[in-house]
């Protein structure tokens, strides 16, 4: 018997393959990270198997969840799924000093970046990506591949036409898929990587489930608790 709380990993989940093979080798990649460690993946969206239908089969867990922000998959999808259990959830991955850690060092010198994400109308999630841009070197504007933001290559063009030679992409996305597709033919100079390709999320993966233990998130809010 295993010494630790299943891990039920929740990613959003996408239909690209690519997307879907980086998510299932972030999770292998913390799964050998913590030798007998029980590592169930699962999605609020698009793939198979929902965590509506892991949570019920799990006894003692903790539920993590692959997103980059607090916004509406987190209290609604997972807490739905978790509000007659006592299973613990930890916040998301994001924000994290890992994430801007990445864009900071895959960004090439440019005139301008635009921070590109998914888009959503969820204040928390609002708040979440600003705090990250706001924190990034330089001119940084939002762009959005979704939702009712300004779009990525719409920022881009109004960047050029205010006298950006240079403009490049950070991409605050975990995993490759359509909206990540997206943002290569946006115009940029360049387009930083998914943010599942740094090995350090694998740990983070692990520090979120820890603090999730040691805190007994079961007595606060879902999605609460430190952004890192």
């Amino acid at each position: 018997m295993s010494a630790f709380p299943t891990l039920i990993a929740v990613a959003h989940g996408t239909r690209s393959p690519a997307g879907r093979r980086q998510i299932q080798e972030l999770a292998s990649a913390v799964a050998r990270r913590r030798p007998g460690l029980d590592v169930r993946l699962c999605y609020v969206d698009v793939q198979e198997p929902k965590v509506a239908e892991v949570v019920p089969a799990v006894g003692d867990a903790v539920v993590v969840p692959l997103l980059l922000s607090c916004g509406y998959h987190v209290r609604v999808d997972i807490a739905d799924a978790v509000k007659s259990t006592r299973i613990p959830v930890s916040p998301p991955l994001g924000p994290d000093p890992v994430f801007l850690a990445s864009l900071r060092r895959n960004l090439p010198r440019a005139d301008a970046v635009v921070l590109a994400s998914a888009g959503s109308s969820d204040p928390l999630w609002v708040e979440g990506i600003r705090e990250v841009a706001a924190q990034l070197p330089g001119r940084v504007e939002l762009g959005y591949t979704s939702g009712s933001g300004p779009r990525v290559k719409d920022v881009v063009a109004m960047l050029r036409t205010e006298g950006a030679k240079t403009v490049a992409v950070a991409a605050y996305l975990l995993a490759e898929g359509l909206f990540y597709r997206t943002l290569h033919g946006a115009g940029a100079d360049a387009v930083t990587p998914p943010l599942c390709h740094d090995p350090a999320v694998a740990d983070l993966v692990l520090s979120r489930f820890d603090t999730a233990i040691k805190s007994n998130t079961t007595d606060t809010p879902v999605g609460a608790g430190s952004r890192g």
